[in-house]
């Protein structure tokens, strides 16, 4: 998503903090931890948001 013309964001949605934790520890979140220096001019933050409601169709 773009937050604004600098900042972008990423969304992903899990069914349970287990599964969130597993992505963040996954190949892509240790692949891109690695080459952030490269990638982004400043280091990436990760804030983890829990959704308080939803409604159904």
């Amino acid at each position: 998503m773009r937050l604004s013309p600098s900042t972008f964001a990423i969304f992903d949605a899990f069914p349970d903090d287990d599964a969130r934790q597993a992505h963040l520890a996954g190949r892509l979140g240790s692949a891109l931890a690695e080459r952030a220096g490269e990638l982004f001019a400043q280091p990436p933050s990760v804030v983890q948001l829990d959704v308080l409601a939803h409604k159904l169709p």
